[in-house]
Formats: structure tokens, C-alpha cells, sequence
């Protein structure tokens, strides 16, 4: 594996103990690996693609490229550059003004310099390809693409000025019911891609933008980098996901995803990430604690995606006693009735989308918009708390070995007591048998005492009587 693909592969590894043995693991050649490392340290300042430029020739500088960014005030095609407005793993986003046919700013996505490999240039057009099919409201629309001068492919979509759904959630202390709107239509953008064949497969708050129209909040969908399609090779070059590769964010990843199987990521692997979301928007804080999942080791951060159950969103509110003012002050509520509002109908939808057991989800984003709606409109949820057989086997399941350990130490105790059982019974049989033996033998003792009585009292006493008439009648 060459450097630009241990780097590209480190950046979908969002856990600094993860990447750090991802990297011992796939770049023994210390003098390399600190080249990544020094690349990493870099884009631990960019999030998603419209989010703050950070240095722009670090990518040069480690990868040995001498090709420069474009500059501001240049222009590709019919559009000139005006502002560098983020930078991602792969492309630079600039703000640019259309010139021809018509006039408007748009946001011009264009591959790195030093970064034009076929996989990174099979990603890019991937994300490309996969905007270019879709059309909705809710999803910022690809309006032109190309190639610049030097051959570096690029492609012009919508310029959304927003901010990432939490953050915009917060900064305008939204209701419950105005962040359920925003998910709705966050769920309907999800069920249009999916119609057309693309998961995302990185759903998460830097990629839900907030932005206004006419002063009205609307959601805005972007960076599809990562998205599969389900029934077409999005590009004419073929796109594979490198074997171990875990795609995604780890905060925000299904189990399925996590688990790297020969299991098929599908659209529920997005119903996950929803449910992710959505807890997210009702407590603040994502299900796993981002700390914990940042520390972990690879695989621990794997198991615990695949194997631990979150608390539940009314649970984790009651819990934050030390954000409560904070908490009480973006949602114009008090913790209590918070914690009242998320349970019950709530807490069972986003537990239904956070399955471990994708058949258990729900089925479509349009499913789970339903059920949040049924909620808003006070009608009964398709949602329900699930079984206490099926919580049983759940915790079963996750403790495997305590529980044949359990298991074992039951049946060796049950086969003791069954072999005391069986020694007491007989023990107890043999007592019957000896109090039997002794009162036989005390009832043979009583005859043998009363014979004995009898031969002494009676028979003895009747001879001596004999014995004495007959002394008389010899004296007279």
C-alpha cells in the first residue's frame, strides 16, 4: 500500500487511538508515518466540505506535489474564484461567481493538488455522479462539472450558506417540535437518494446544512464523497473500498458498517445514522460519547458500535444535571419536562432506528418520517418498546461468555444436588432398613424377655409348688 493510500484511508478513520494503529499497523517505515502523521495534524482542523480552509499546501508538501491551488481571482471555465470555503480529505471548495449564461455565486468543488490518484479521482466523481442524479430541495444540486486546465476534474453545485443542523439547532434554541420539522425534511432528502439508488453513507451534521430562504430554516444535504450505489457503478471507473477500509464516521456509523462483513451495507445503514441524528438533536449528545469512542482502540471502537446498547434519549437527558441551565436555555424548556417529553413515544422511535439488527428498523427514511410525524400529529407511533424476551436475548447475546459460564456453573450445581439426592435417598432408605432391623430385633428381644419371664415366673414357681406338696405328704 503506497502513502497516498495509508493517508486516505487514515482520514476515514476519525478516532486518533484508531488511526494511530491503523498506522503502526500499515506504515512500518517511521519516516513515512510521520509524514501522514504531519499531513493528519492538518486536516484535524477541516471537517466537511464547507467548513474553514485550513493551511492549503500541506498536501504538497508531504505527497512531494509542486502543484499549487487555484488561486483567488482565477478562473475555470465560466467561473471566477472569489473565496477558498473549506477543504475536505480529497477537494477544495471555493465560493465562485457564474459569469455566463447566467450570473449567481455557486460553490466549485475541485480535486487536491498531489491528490489526483485513480481512487481519489474514482471517489470525487463518484460524489459527482451521485448529486447529479438527484434533484430535490432538500439536496444541494449539481449545476456544471469539468475538468480544469491541468486535468484536475471539478464540479459546481449550489452555494449553500448555512451552518451543520446541531449547531443551528443551538445557536437558535429550537423547540422540539421546530428540530422534528428539520429532521422530517432531513429524512425526506435520505428517502430521494435512496429512490435513486445512492446511500450516503456518512450522514452526519457537518453534511445537514441549515441554511435560510426568505427566512424560512431549510435543510440542505451535501457531501455524497462516500455514497454507494445500490444498482449502478455510479462512474465509468470502477470504485472499490479497500479490504479493512471502515468507511464512514464512527459517531455515526451503523453496527453493520463497523463490523467490515461480508454482510452488505444498504439503505438501513442510513436509517441507522438517522437515528443517530435524531438523538443527537433531542439530547445534544450522540449515543456513544465522543471521548470514549476517540480513546478506544480500533477494534474496541468497532465492539462497541456493534455490540454495546446506548442509553435511551430520555435516560442520557436525566443524566446531564451538569448542562441542565445550558440544555434548559436552547430549548426554552426545564431537564424535567424534556426528560417527560422524550419518553415513551420518543425514546421507542429513536431506539427503532439505533437497532443492532437492521431488520428491526425501520425500513425507509420515509418509514421513520412517518412515525416522527404520527408523533407531532398525537397519533400512536409504529414504534414500540421492544419485549422483555427479546431484551433477554439481546443481553444474552452481548455476554455470550458470562452467560455460558452461568450456564455451566447451573448445571454442575443441579447435578450436585441431584447425586446428594440421590445419596441422601438412599441414605435415608438405609435408616429404614436399620429402624426395621431394630424393632425386629426388639420385638425378638421382647419374646425372648417374656419366655424367658414365663419360664422363670410360671413353669418355675408351678415346680416348686409341686416340689413343696410333695415334701408334705412324705412327712405325713
Amino acid at each position: 500500500m503506497n502513502e497516498q493510500s495509508i493517508f486516505l484511508e487514515s482520514l476515514e478513520i476519525e478516532s486518533d487511538g484508531a488511526r494511530r494503529d491503523f498506522l503502526r499497523e500499515s506504515c512500518p517505515d517511521t519516516a513515512m508515518r510521520s509524514r501522514i502523521e504531519r499531513l493528519l495534524l492538518v486536516q484535524q482542523k477541516v471537517g466537511g466540505f464547507m467548513e474553514e480552509p485550513a493551511a492549503s499546501d500541506a498536501a504538497a508538501d508531504v505527497f512531494g506535489s509542486d502543484l499549487p491551488f487555484e488561486e483567488v481571482g482565477a478562473s475555470i471555465g465560466p467561473y471566477k474564484l472569489l473565496e477558498q470555503i473549506g477543504e475536505g480529505g480529497m477537494g477544495v471548495v471555493y465560493m465562485a461567481a457564474q459569469q455566463t449564461p447566467v450570473k449567481r455565486k455557486v460553490a466549485i468543488k475541485v480535486i487536491k493538488p498531489g491528490m489526483d490518484t485513480k481512487q481519489v479521482i474514482a471517489r470525487f466523481e463518484a460524489e459527482r455522479q451521485a448529486l447529479a442524479l438527484m434533484d430535490h430541495p432538500n439536496i444541494a444540486r449539481v449545476v456544471d462539472a469539468g475538468a480544469t486546465e491541468s486535468g484536475r476534474p471539478y464540479f459546481v453545485m449550489e452555494l449553500v450558506r448555512g451552518i451543520p443542523l446541531t449547531d443551528y439547532c443551538q445557536r437558535e434554541a429550537l423547540g422540539l417540535e421546530q428540530r422534528l420539522a428539520l429532521f422530517v425534511d432531513v429524512c425526506h432528502a435520505v428517502q430521494h437518494a435512496h429512490l435513486r439508488g445512492i446511500i450516503h453513507r456518512d450522514i452526519k451534521p457537518s453534511n445537514v446544512m441549515v441554511t435560510l430562504h426568505d427566512g424560512i430554516s431549510v435543510v440542505k444535504m451535501i457531501d455524497f464523497c462516500v455514497a454507494k450505489a445500490m444498482n449502478q457503478q455510479l462512474t465509468e471507473k470502477t470504485l472499490f473500498t479497500n479490504y479493512s477500509q471502515m468507511i464512514g464516521t464512527p459517531l455515526y456509523m451503523s453496527p453493520e458498517q463497523a463490523e467490515m462483513s461480508g454482510l452488505d451495507v444498504d439503505t438501513r445503514s442510513d436509517i441507522y445514522s438517522l437515528g443517530v441524528l435524531l438523538y443527537e438533536i433531542l439530547t445534544e449528545t450522540t449515543p456513544f460519547e465522543q471521548q470514549r469512542l476517540k480513546e478506544a482502540g480500533y477494534d474496541e471502537m468497532r465492539r462497541i458500535i456493534r455490540e454495546e446498547e446506548p442509553p435511551r434519549a430520555s435516560t442520557r437527558v436525566s443524566t446531564l444535571q451538569n448542562q441542565s441551565q445550558t440544555l434548559s436555555d436552547q430549548r426554552r424548556t426545564n431537564l424535567a419536562q424534556l426528560g417527560r417529553a422524550l419518553r415513551s413515544e420518543l425514546d421507542w422511535i429513536v431506539v427503532k432506528a439505533l437497532e443492532k439488527n437492521r431488520n428491526r428498523r425501520y425500513q425507509s427514511a420515509r418509514e421513520f418520517a412517518d412515525d416522527v410525524k404520527r408523533y407531532q400529529q398525537g397519533q400512536p407511533v409504529e414504534a414500540f418498546p421492544p419485549s422483555a424476551l427479546y431484551q433477554l436475548q439481546k443481553i444474552i447475546r452481548r455476554n455470550r461468555a458470562l452467560v455460558a459460564s452461568l450456564t455451566m456453573a447451573f448445571l454442575l450445581m443441579v447435578a450436585a444436588t441431584a447425586v446428594s439426592s440421590v445419596f441422601a435417598l438412599r441414605a435415608h432408605r438405609a435408616e429404614e432398613v436399620a429402624e426395621s432391623a431394630l424393632l425386629r430385633a426388639e420385638t425378638k428381644g421382647d419374646i425372648a424377655a417374656a419366655i424367658s419371664s414365663f419360664l422363670s415366673d410360671e413353669l418355675l414357681g408351678q415346680a416348686q409348688s409341686l416340689c413343696q406338696r410333695g415334701t408334705g405328704s412324705a412327712a405325713s
